[in-house]
């Protein structure tokens, strides 16, 4: 009788995501558990989607930002925004309540989100480090090799490709059929876990490995060449050391920005890569850290750039006053001392 009791009270502690056959164990959290997650992941996505916000609005707004470097920053402030927008929200539920309840066609599409806004903001830090190192390194060329619409050439292929290689690997069978003796069998209803999950930490590890390899590539050379510019500021006027000057703090903030971008995705970019050689073996907690640890840097790029841009600082200021409203002030130089 106790035997049957034990065996009883078992069966009722397991919850799942679904009352069918095959659906995935549910994780229950204690409430204040739940609520505390709820809050901090509620909180990452507030500011992630008003912090670039800000961004796109003052580079919009005020005419002075309006430059090739600026608009980059604004389209990578975009892809930022709609990860908050678009892709937290329903990534919050998943990691608290540990199961999916939107369907198959929001997995898909939410998984193309996910991948396409990360790639687009990778590819768009790739494409600000040639900026700079273009700024920095030949700073006589620069005005008329890297004019607006290289930018847009820029900003277009930062989008597309990855648009276009995330839809093809989502939504056409041709990963399926070629690498069909080595899937796994459909995961579990509730998981949303693609039939290709195993390589697709490997598939999408070239579109992060390359861009990283350049930026890391780009900013040494960068740094090295800055260093040389400093001892020999002295021997310039004053004019064309300001904008050297200009020049190396805006490559010395992005390059921060970019060693936090690495700080915030090498953790989930390699525990997928050897977790699928190691069966899934990573805990769902931890794994759900590292996601919501790369979701992060998404907020981090507009708190970086206030501690790091006078003119950002300058913007800010005035978007919180009633200046704002004044037909003039999206004529003010941000730049002046």
């Amino acid at each position: 009788m106790s035997s049957v009791l034990i065996q009883g009270a078992e069966e009722h502690s397991t919850t799942f995501c679904y009352q069918v056959n095959g659906s995935c164990p549910r994780t229950i959290h204690p409430l204040d558990i739940q609520l505390a997650i709820y809050l901090a992941c509620a909180l990452g996505m507030v500011i992630t989607v008003l912090g670039n916000l800000f961004v796109v609005f003052a580079v919009s707004y005020f005419k002075v930002l309006h430059s090739p470097t600026n608009f980059l920053l604004l389209s990578l402030a975009l892809a930022d925004m709609f990860l908050g927008l678009l892709v937290m929200p329903l990534s919050i539920v998943r990691s608290v309540e540990s199961c999916w309840y939107f369907g198959d066609f929001l997995c898909h599409l939410h998984t193309y989100l996910d991948t396409l806004f990360c790639l687009t903001s990778i590819f768009h830090l790739c494409f600000i480090s040639i900026d700079r190192h273009c700024a920095i390194c030949e700073p006589l060329i620069y005005p008329s090799k890297f004019t607006v619409r290289v930018a847009i050439r820029y900003i277009l292929a930062g989008w597309g490709i990855p648009a276009v290689y995330t839809a093809f690997f989502l939504y056409t069978d041709v990963v399926e059929n070629a690498l069909s003796q080595w899937l796994e069998e459909m995961p579990c209803v509730g998981s949303c876990q693609l039939l290709f999950n195993k390589f697709w930490g490997w598939l999408n590890f070239p579109m992060f490995f390359f861009p990283c390899l350049i930026m890391i590539s780009l900013y040494v050379k960068i740094f090295v060449v800055a260093t040389r510019q400093a001892q020999q500021i002295d021997t310039l006027n004053k004019n064309l050391a300001g904008a050297s000057k200009r020049e190396r703090k805006a490559a010395k903030t992005l390059g921060i920005a970019v060693g936090i971008f690495l700080l915030c995705w090498l953790p989930f970019t390699i525990d997928t890569l050897v977790d699928s050689l190691l069966n899934f073996i990573t805990p769902p907690l931890i794994f759900d850290i590292f996601i919501w640890f790369a979701y992060f840097n998404s907020a981090c790029n507009p708190i970086i750039y206030v501690f790091s841009y006078r003119w950002f600082r300058k913007a800010l200021k005035l978007c919180l006053s009633r200046e704002i409203f004044s037909s003039r002030t999206h004529t003010i130089d941000l730049y002046q001392e």
